[in-house]
């Protein structure tokens, strides 16, 4: 279980700070960005707000000026802890909670295991969320992350979007996983084809990357289940360069 540097939780109707809850398994909403620098630096802060407020009309949060409400609660609780920390916002319909924690940065050995289960209610960041952190708690987060498997479709990871390389071309799942604001916008600026990837195939691709706040982009070396290792490193380096030139 990863310690957090700072955690609160505040009433949404009034804004009073109450004892924390992260929320997990309640029915609402989150989002995690990384959080650099000092003074620190939320990245991609706007798609998150506004994919969060797209959210919450889901899973019936309203509140009036949710926007403002949620961006004077970040505002006042970015603190600097670090140079490198991931900054979580969860919201229901009684509360609102954040949290600071350091960011496990991936070790290059990084591998996949796999993870027979598919996110409830895929396309949004809900907070169904505890049979994966379940499973994320028995493993070194800087080594290994878990590749949720159904139908003979590989779909994301725990905490990530997957993109597979065949030729030089990317390809990424496009149904029953939710398309991060990391990897929307790093297709702004690469083409990454969206398509079901399938179990089957898997040796076809030359390289296996996570994308996300927390892992950034990571390459997999191996995923022992299925025999597959790493064949390259070049589409890695060009999608790490787009990451780090993105804010």
């Amino acid at each position: 279980m990863a310690t957090l540097l700072l955690k609160k939780s505040y009433q949404l109707s009034n804004l009073r700070e109450v004892a924390f809850k992260d929320l997990w398994g309640s029915k609402g909403v989150f989002t995690t960005m990384r959080m650099i620098g000092k003074p620190p630096k939320l990245l991609l802060i706007k798609p998150h707000i506004e994919n969060l407020l797209s959210s919450t009309k889901k899973y019936g949060i309203r509140k009036k000026n949710l926007k403002n409400i949620i961006t004077a609660v970040i505002k006042k609780n970015t603190l600097y802890k670090g140079p490198d920390n991931l900054f979580r916002i969860a919201l229901n319909k009684k509360l609102i909670s954040i949290s600071i924690r350091k960011r496990p940065k991936p070790k290059k050995n990084f591998n996949l295991l796999l993870f027979k289960y598919k996110r409830i209610e895929p396309n949004y960041k809900n907070l169904y969320y505890k049979k994966i952190l379940a499973r994320l708690s028995k493993f070194d987060s800087t080594r290994f992350d878990i590749a949720l498997v159904t139908s003979g479709k590989i779909l994301e990871t725990g905490t990530s979007n997957l993109v597979f390389v065949k030729n030089g071309k990317i390809f990424s799942p496009k149904k029953d996983c939710y398309i991060g604001n990391t990897i929307k916008s790093i297709s702004k600026k690469i083409k990454i084809n969206f398509k079901n990837i399938s179990i089957k195939s898997i040796h076809d691709y030359d390289e296996i990357i996570l994308i996300g706040s927390g892992k950034g982009v990571t390459s997999v070396a191996k995923i022992n289940e299925l025999k597959w290792k790493r064949r390259k490193y070049n589409s890695y380096i060009k999608l790490n360069k787009i990451y780090k030139s993105i804010g």
